[in-house]
């Protein structure tokens, strides 16, 4: 079992309700499990953004902490910045394998 994991709340110039917000990134390795627990913090499948840096949800500061009481691992940026490495390196092998 991989763990889901999530940022550093950070200003990415989002906009909420009128006011500038601060968010986060909410990923892992094993998409399964990134999107069962997105499920149950009450995200929508269409929030998913599988393009970009890594797949990943956008969370805002109240999400991010329900997010860690239903079990996400809190990273610091360089711990990110790894796991992005990571990730990038197992989506390659998938789909670079021949078969």
């Amino acid at each position: 079992m991989m763990a889901v994991y999530v940022d550093i709340l950070m200003e990415f110039g989002w906009i909420l309700r009128g006011r500038p917000t601060k968010s986060c990134h909410l990923f892992s390795p094993n998409l399964d499990e990134l999107h069962d627990l997105a499920r149950r913090i009450g995200m929508k499948r269409s929030w998913f953004q599988e393009h970009g840096s890594i797949p990943h949800y956008d969370l805002t500061p109240s999400r991010r902490a329900e997010a860690i009481v239903a079990g996400a691992v809190e990273v610091d940026h360089r711990e990110l910045v790894e796991f992005m490495r990571i990730i990038r390196a197992r989506m390659n092998e998938l789909t670079c394998k021949t078969p």
